[in-house]
């Protein structure tokens, strides 16, 4: 049996993420960042995970590897991003942060942390943590059974291989 509120969490999830996204826009420009939300976000994710090649931070990103370039090539030009070769296969580029952007992600958090401050205004500590934590909970519940598929997914793909 589900309440009133299950049936609009999902909505509420993506409603007040796109509201965070249209106000770090507004944030953003108001402090000439210069640049675009979804600039800032390319600089975010590689920050986590610096090295990686084009076609994996796409689907990080969940946006089409054709956008991706688009914006890295923008970010390159504006000397925030560096293309390498990748050592082990020459079709893929792996990138890296320049230092500049590593200067501006600090500007980029400033702002995301106030966001998320302006979002939360006149809640407690304790309820923002509890909302952490079930967020987290419902993220580990979804990301789960993905994980379990897609090892049962390489396991059969494995052993195809050794029969096949």
């Amino acid at each position: 049996m589900t309440s009133g509120t299950d049936r609009t969490i999902g909505w509420l999830l993506h409603d007040v993420a796109r509201l965070m996204r249209k106000h770090f826009e507004q944030v953003a420009r108001a402090q000439e960042l210069g640049l675009t939300r979804a600039q800032a976000s390319v600089i975010a994710h590689l920050s986590r995970q610096e090295g990686v090649n084009q076609a994996c931070l796409a689907q990080i990103m969940e946006i089409e590897p054709i956008t991706l370039v688009r914006l890295l090539d923008r970010l390159e030009e504006l000397g925030f991003v560096e293309r390498q070769a990748d050592p082990t296969d020459r079709r893929a580029r792996l990138l890296r942060l320049t230092p500049a952007a590593h200067a501006v992600l600090e500007r980029i958090r400033a702002i995301a942390a106030d966001v998320m401050d302006d979002a939360c205004a006149g809640m407690p500590e304790e309820r923002r943590a509890l909302l952490a934590d079930i967020l987290t909970e419902m993220k580990t519940n979804l990301v789960a059974p993905n994980t379990a598929a897609n090892a049962a997914a390489d396991d059969v793909s494995v052993r195809s291989k050794n029969h096949g």
